[in-house]
């Protein structure tokens, strides 16, 4: 046994969920000097799949993927871990997609979005409580 015990790691994990690799290797980039761990996805179905294992503190999603939706990652995210936050992402559609939905992303993000703004609002939601 070591004398001096390391620290769990307190680094907050953020999933990142595109189709478009190149969004995934931009988002990775812009997202990693705030100090947390990336974890990128271009499938969904996946990214639930490890949602369990990594309890990411955030998860950024975009909203059309093919079979899953970002919406229904969302969802899926919450009823696993109702206080989950997330913030979701799209090119094609705009705030109105989740007006009525049950379950609603913490922030919504529109394609093109402007860098800083998405790194401030990933800083505002991982920031410790």
């Amino acid at each position: 046994m070591p004398l001096f015990p390391r620290k769990k790691s307190t680094t907050p994990t953020v999933f990142v969920v595109d189709d478009e690799p190149v969004l995934l290797e931009l988002a990775e980039t812009i997202l990693e000097p705030l100090d947390c761990t990336v974890k990128t996805f271009t499938d969904p179905e996946v990214a639930l799949k490890e949602f369990a294992k990594a309890a990411p503190a955030l998860v950024v999603t975009d909203y059309a993927m093919g079979r899953m939706s970002g919406m229904d990652l969302i969802r899926e995210c919450r009823r696993l871990n109702p206080a989950q936050k997330a913030i979701l992402v799209s090119g094609t559609v705009d705030g109105s997609v989740f007006a009525n939905a049950e379950v609603k992303p913490n922030e919504f993000v529109a394609k093109p979005y402007d860098v800083s703004s998405l790194v401030e609002l990933v800083r505002s939601l991982i920031a410790p409580v």
